[in-house]
């Protein structure tokens, strides 16, 4: 399929930015075809063929660097040897994702008008070659807008992306003037809340194929502590007491904030009262606005899913009077908004695929402005976009606004975590605490109850786990973490932990690694190769960084490293598989590690050497 003849390029005689165009028809500039046609709203997008995104983008281009050339031409009444300058800066321009988004937004029918500011903004911040006093953006955008959509109208090969926008409009309507809209059936509700997260899923840490299907979460559920933290710095939290001595002892202290600030902030948030998490959440009138922090494997998620189940076992009758539990996976939430499904947080519980159960936005408005809701945002680190995470971070204060005799809980992970702007919003922050004594024994207790029908087995093997623990001081701190004391449960089963503390690690280890998705974290940086490192790639690597750890003058005690000598682990590793930029992979690798795994803690901040 000769592309530029399909797009008009072969008959535009004197189009300047020609080349442009043919590198876009070369199979590397595909993606920016795609790209630009999402600003189609997703359920449309999926339904085009490669070669219907393909025609639409290249024409759609053409017009663009025609506009861009006639305005260079006449108007600022530059020379073709002038224009020609222009080329280089034009192709870097139409690579960034804001003005793709903007350029693409033109083939939604539903869209009004462009956004010729955000153009002329992200020419200024791509710090491209200065356009002529006379260069006019809002002219573009408006002619362009125009242009595409009369190619929607005119063009044989593109009618049917018009037709099909103007079919799912219409579908819609429809349905709303029929009545046929999401309802409000609570009931419906309930049992989309226990079907979601009734069960607790081990299908990840269980591999002995036992199954664990009567398992449910709200009678295995451990309440944990809390401390409340006015100074969230992650510093305080990450950084054990024996190294804030040896930093003290060495001067490796970063200048931001010195290592007496570090101790005061730590010493004040150890004076706070240890408080039972389900007694903050009660306590609306108090704890109106609550973000919950912790590490991997805390039971962030897990409270919030025993929240709502807490509700949906509540008879219909008693429903009506307690706050509705609307639990949102912000991951989730972020993909159905990049794939234009929704614009905010009642349209996803709309009509959002993703969503636990639809429910009407007219009357879920009128529930939340009478305040009768517990709205739950789940996994705030787990928005990796900076950006992202700021609008998401905008949205709930919005939402806070519009809502205010709502109830409001976020959790995030620690690391990575900037808690100034949900502060300015009102919100008090919690620290989960690790399971003390009596709620490890507690859970052991319920667990062999629950999973054990043999009464001398369950005896003979919840003994076996108490003993394992009570043994091993290192053993005993890992069972703190609800995730790490659910693992042991389940070795448990099959072996005796203080004659095997290996396999406790090679298992939590195995488990950490499967969660450590490379490949995702590669293509989210575009400039990358995502190409696949698996299981023993991963462990190889970690291997040889815990070598060198471990050969140090601190032995086996050592678990400190020079992050000179991390990156070039990784490098070198990196080399041995071939890939691609060894550098920017071991830096992706290595902030992936400590903001998504919790596998490193940064204690000071080294400049990384080039390799």
């Amino acid at each position: 399929m000769d592309l530029l003849a399909i797009w008009g390029v072969t008959q535009a005689a004197g189009l300047i930015f020609k080349p442009i165009l043919e590198d876009l028809a070369k199979d590397a500039a595909k993606d920016w075809a795609k790209d630009l046609l999402k600003g189609i709203p997703g359920k449309i997008f999926q339904k085009l063929k490669k070669e219907d995104i393909e025609i639409a983008a290249g024409k759609a281009l053409k017009e663009f660097l025609q506009l861009v050339q006639q305005q260079l031409k006449v108007r600022c009444k530059l020379s073709e040897t002038e224009i020609k300058e222009y080329t280089q800066d034009i192709k870097k321009f139409l690579n960034d994702k804001l003005v793709i988004e903007v350029l693409g937004k033109g083939f939604d029918i539903n869209c009004e008008s462009l956004d010729a500011k955000k153009l002329e903004e992200s020419w200024n911040r791509l710090q491209l070659k200065p356009l002529p006093p006379k260069f006019n953006w809002q002219s573009i955008t408006e002619q362009y807008f125009t242009q595409v959509q009369e190619l929607l109208l005119d063009s044989e090969e593109l009618h049917h992306i018009l037709e099909l926008q103007k079919l799912s409009s219409i579908e819609t309507n429809i349905k709303q003037l029929s009545g046929v809209t999401p309802d409000f059936n609570l009931n419906k509700y309930q049992e989309g809340i226990l079907e979601r997260y009734g069960n607790v899923k081990l299908d990840s840490l269980d591999t002995s194929g036992y199954a664990y299907n009567e398992l449910k979460l709200w009678r295995i559920f451990t309440a944990q502590n809390v401390r409340e933290a006015h100074q969230v710095l992650p510093q305080v939290h990450e950084l054990p007491k024996e190294h804030l001595r040896r930093l003290r002892e060495s001067d490796q202290v970063e200048a931001e904030i010195e290592l007496e600030e570090l101790e005061r902030h730590k010493r004040v948030y150890f004076e706070q009262p240890i408080l039972c998490v389900l007694d903050v959440v009660n306590k609306k009138q108090d704890y109106k606005y609550i973000v919950i922090l912790g590490d991997p494997g805390s039971g962030k998620s897990t409270l919030l899913q025993f929240l709502a189940l807490n509700w949906a076992q509540s008879p219909l009758d008693n429903v009506i009077y307690l706050p509705i539990p609307l639990l949102i996976e912000l991951r989730t939430y972020m993909r159905r908004r990049e794939d234009k499904e929704c614009k905010n947080f009642l349209e996803f519980f709309d009509k959002c695929s993703g969503a636990i159960h639809h429910l009407n936005q007219l009357e879920l408005d009128k529930q939340l402005k009478a305040g009768n809701a517990l709205v739950m945002f789940d996994g705030l680190d787990e928005v990796f976009d900076p950006g992202q995470r700021e609008d998401v971070i905008t949205d709930i204060h919005r939402f806070t606004n519009d809502y205010p005799n709502v109830q409001v809980i976020v959790t995030s992970r620690i690391i990575g975590y900037k808690p100034q702007r949900l502060r300015d919003a009102e919100f008090r922050h919690f620290i989960l605490q690790d399971l003390d004594s009596e709620q490890i024994q507690d859970f052991i207790h319920r667990w062999h109850e629950l999973t054990f029908a043999d009464a001398a087995e369950k005896a003979r093997k919840r003994e076996r786990l108490q003993r394992g623990i009570a043994a091993s001081k290192a053993i005993a701190e890992l069972a703190g973490n609800p995730l790490l004391l659910t693992m042991m449960a389940i070795l448990n089963r099959n072996q005796e932990l203080p004659r095997d503390r290996a396999e406790l690690y090679n298992q939590a280890s195995r488990v950490l690694l499967h969660q450590w998705d490379v490949e995702r974290a590669l293509t989210e940086d575009k400039r990358l190769d995502p190409k696949t490192i698996d299981y023993k790639d991963k462990q190889a690597m970690l291997r040889q960084v815990a070598y060198l750890m471990q050969t140090g003058e601190k032995g086996l005690a050592g678990n400190l490293i020079n992050e000179n000598d991390l990156v070039k682990v990784l490098i070198d590793y990196l080399k041995t598989i071939e890939f691609d930029k060894p550098r920017e992979v071991a830096r992706v690798m290595i902030n992936q590690l400590r903001t998504r795994n919790f596998m490193l803690c940064f204690l000071v901040r080294i400049q990384v050497t080039e390799y």
